[in-house]
């Protein structure tokens, strides 16, 4: 049997673009219930009284604006971390898929924890910021940074270049189950829906996302949550912005985090991120294909930039290149497509 082309009908620029739309997307609904979680996780005392009563207070605090502290240099970097993750996962899943294109569960993982740790390392240190300025309260006059550059400038005069890579190995270490998880939980539900993928919908498709990334978070919650203390901590900031445990490094974060709340305690600010990620990574997966769908449409391979349905006599198995030479081959010869 010959080998089957894979799926090549998009460009790299228009997969990176899709990725990016569909993580500020996402992140910008979800931005309050981000705000609880990473607050319960550093363990602010505005968390203390759980998950409902931690909006509350928050609001009474800071106001509304506190929901979405952080946010604009969230989406700045989600813009290239969500690039990154979702066309590095499109190559890896063209390289290590069969002659067929199926992925397999465990080139799903592989695929999904490369893709994950490359966007990762790519971005960090403007997650890092995003934690502090989380953290901070959301009056600037009140605030020890003003926005996103003033944190930088801060940091890096306070504390150094290294400040910005707290936390990296912890992250690390924690994104290849969540990325690598989400993905294979995402080819796994992709085909258990027992059709063609050019026939989901884009509720068919939220549905996969958010299931995924619920089983994903799971395993790796707990790498978060020292990841964000680890972010937190500095000499440099005053009481209530700095992590509920004192620690020297990743290992004794998790056993003092143990120590104070229990095993339970690496869950802190679960509830706030399940809430969050589940609509989150729907909105995520939704919006890339939606995004995608667009750009087949585009391209010239779909009748309609909301469903998948190929053009009769267009070669699916084209890339955008062969594509368009191919039509310029059909329009010397007369042929109307």
């Amino acid at each position: 049997m010959a080998k089957q082309k894979k799926d090549d009908r998009m460009t790299t620029a228009q997969s990176l673009f899709a990725g990016g739309i569909a993580g500020v997307a996402s992140r910008t609904i979800t931005s309050p219930l981000d705000v609880v979680k990473i607050l319960a996780q550093v363990g602010t005392k505005e968390t203390q009284k759980g998950f409902l009563q931690s909006f509350g207070n928050i609001y009474r605090k800071e106001g509304i604006r506190a929901f979405w502290k952080g946010n604009g240099i969230a989406c700045v970097r989600l813009f290239p971390y969500s690039a990154i993750q979702f066309g590095a996962f499109t190559k890896l899943k063209v390289l290590f898929s069969d002659e067929k294109g199926k992925l397999s569960p465990l080139n799903a993982l592989v695929s999904g924890s490369l893709s994950g740790i490359g966007a990762t390392v790519t971005t960090y240190p403007t997650d890092m910021v995003k934690t502090r300025l989380t953290v901070a309260h959301a009056d600037k006059s009140k605030s020890k940074y003003n926005g996103m550059i003033d944190a930088f400038r801060v940091i890096f005069r306070e504390e150094g270049i290294l400040a910005f890579y707290k936390g990296m190995s912890t992250s690390i270490i924690g994104v290849i189950p969540f990325a690598g998880c989400t993905f294979m939980s995402y080819e796994i539900l992709d085909a258990a829906w027992g059709k063609p993928k050019d026939k989901m919908t884009v509720k068919e498709n939220f549905i996969n996302g958010l299931l995924a990334a619920a089983f994903a978070q799971t395993f790796s919650f707990p790498f978060d949550t020292i990841r964000k203390k680890l972010q937190a901590a500095s000499k440099t900031v005053s009481a209530d912005m700095k992590p509920d445990v004192e620690f020297n490094g990743m290992v004794d974060a998790f056993v003092q985090t143990v120590k104070k709340y229990g095993i339970l305690g690496l869950w802190k600010g679960t509830t706030a991120n399940l809430a969050k990620v589940a609509p989150y990574a729907g909105i995520m997966f939704a919006a890339f294909e939606a995004c995608k769908r667009g750009f087949l449409y585009a391209n010239g391979f779909t009748e309609s930039p909301f469903k998948d349905s190929p053009i009769p006599g267009i070669n699916q198995n084209f890339n955008v290149a062969e594509l368009k030479k191919w039509k310029e081959e059909q329009k010397k010869k007369g042929v109307q497509v």
